[in-house]
């Protein structure tokens, strides 16, 4: 599977879940839907847990209340927060050669 697939997958994966009630984490389920995700795109369980682990710390990390909101997909995603995310993901996240 292709890297930038991947990572838009855990991206999508943390837009596509209600966010919790806690102020800038994500959703309890995001972990466990994102390796979901991941598995029925082929890739192994042991690099999707570790993918959406780092995805989900960038995002806690580098994005405030708001801008997680934002890539809420149940009210429309902004376009430049999504791609802020996947670029901070892709940087953080990229598979060691």
């Amino acid at each position: 599977m292709r890297l930038q697939s991947l990572l838009a997958l855990a991206a999508a994966s943390a837009l596509l879940l209600p966010l919790g009630a806690h102020a800038g984490k994500l959703p309890a389920g995001y972990q466990a839907n994102c390796v979901a995700q991941a598995q029925q795109q082929g890739v192994a369980k042991t690099a999707a847990e570790q993918h959406c682990t780092c995805a989900g710390k960038v995002i806690e990390k580098e994005f405030s209340d708001a801008e997680i909101k934002d890539l809420d997909s149940r009210d429309g995603i902004d376009a430049s927060t999504m791609k802020r995310a996947q670029e901070k993901v892709a940087a953080a996240c990229a598979p060691k050669k």
